[in-house]
């Protein structure tokens, strides 16, 4: 079926395309751009040059998260009087089914999983996308704009949301709030007006929140109505989800917001708990590797904040070894080691946050060494840990000073795991 073009689009499709950003929301973008019949530009920060002069040849610019709404190349495009849309904002524009929209600091990626999990399971017709690596323009183009049947359950990140101009959603689950990504958000407020945002593009009557986000909003005198808050915090166990990822912290906050939606949806619940127990955690997360000596070891290399690292501490018996670091997202780094200390028997500290959490650690009297390498500090790790304790990987930085992703990070540490076992056997 062909695509509507709306008609604010419509001229401007007619000249070239510019798309900012050739990664993974570039190509999603050229996909969509090729079911439209439109040509496509791309230019990268990375050599290309977009000027005055280039901006005058576009009348549409579409442009990858990674680019703030104030980045020089977009500034040029608006004064050269093209429209500027977010890839995320441009595939809505083209996109017939539900969205279900999922943000938060952490567990959004996981929830965002188990829902699109859950509802195949229900006999719905659901795709994952958004900020889980498949970007909605390429959902669009794949399902030819999908359909009134068809639900994407889109992960959101807080660089998208405040991008967003045309971007609706039929629900929004949001599941935790705490400081990240301070290098592109000038404060805390500004962190939650970003995913604030996606809160204004929602019926208030289909939005739920979890408990640090209702607590946040109201210190930010940012009311959220009582329907929508979610008590995801310190609740008792679910003997429904016995022998499940959602057994126990940190992930089943996730699987509470996932049933307080399925719940108003009018949809059954035993095909929920039937879908945990076929669920499987994304790899990096909080995943067992081995037991060597009596010391098990954890690979959270998806851990990229504070609140991430907390939590798998809070889930971890017994001492443990944590190795952390790597390229600052900005925060509060003394405040981050004074909350982790008592759960902290000896850290190894990687990349370029080592000295200053080093620093941070010294202050509160935890035992630490800096590593040049991943493998330096797993080495460094297995001398210190003791039998019935643990070695976490748990970064609570970006992995972009020392590796490709936190997939490339986290099987660099799986590798030296394993390399450790084999010398002991």
């Amino acid at each position: 079926m062909p695509f509507a073009i709306p008609e604010f689009l419509s001229s401007r499709l007619a000249l070239p395309v510019a798309v900012l950003g050739c990664g993974v929301s570039g190509d999603g973008v050229l996909s969509l751009l090729s079911k439209l019949g439109a040509r496509a530009a791309v230019y990268d920060r990375n050599g290309d040059e977009f000027t005055a002069e280039t901006a005058r040849e576009h009348g549409l610019v579409v442009f990858s998260p990674g680019f703030s709404l104030h980045h020089p190349w977009l500034e040029l495009a608006r004064k050269a009087g093209c429209i500027c849309m977010a890839e995320m904002d441009f595939a809505s524009v083209f996109w017939l089914g539900r969205i279900v929209a999922v943000t938060g600091t952490n567990g959004k990626t996981t929830l965002t999983e188990f829902l699109a999990h859950a509802l195949c399971g229900a006999g719905m017709r659901a795709r994952a996308a958004g900020n889980i690596g498949l970007p909605l323009t390429r959902l669009v183009a794949d399902e030819d704009g999908g359909g009134p049947q068809t639900l994407a359950v889109c992960e959101v990140s807080s660089f998208q949301a405040e991008q967003l101009g045309h971007f609706r959603a039929d629900s929004l689950l949001w599941t935790n709030f705490a400081e990240d990504h301070l290098e592109r958000h000038p404060g805390m407020e500004a962190y939650f007006a970003a995913k604030w945002e996606l809160v204004t593009r929602t019926p208030a009557d289909r939005f739920f929140a979890g408990s640090s986000v209702w607590r946040y909003a109201a210190l930010a005198r940012r009311p959220i109505a009582s329907g929508a808050c979610v008590a995801t915090e310190g609740q008792r166990a679910d003997t429904g989800l016995e022998g499940t990822p959602f057994e126990s912290y940190p992930q089943r906050e996730n699987f509470m917001l996932a049933a307080v939606w399925w719940r108003s949806e009018g949809l059954d619940e035993s095909a929920l708990y039937a879908a945990a127990r076929t669920f499987r955690l994304g790899r990096h997360r909080l995943a067992r590797v081995a037991e060597i000596d009596g010391v098990t070891y954890w690979n959270d290399s998806k851990a990229t904040n504070f609140h991430a690292v907390e939590a798998a501490l809070a889930s971890l018996r017994g001492p443990t070894v944590l190795i952390a670091g790597g390229r600052s997202k900005g925060g509060d780094l003394a405040g981050f080691a004074r909350r982790v200390a008592p759960r902290v028997a000896h850290a190894l500290l990687i990349g370029e946050t080592g000295p200053a959490l080093a620093a941070a650690f010294q202050a509160c009297g935890v035992s630490h060494a800096v590593c040049d390498t991943l493998d330096e500090a797993v080495r460094g790790a297995a001398a210190a840990a003791q039998p019935g304790g643990n070695v976490l990987l748990s970064p609570g930085f970006t992995s972009f000073d020392m590796f490709r992703s936190y997939e490339d990070r986290g099987n660099r540490f799986e590798r030296a795991v394993t390399e450790l076992h084999a010398a002991r056997v």
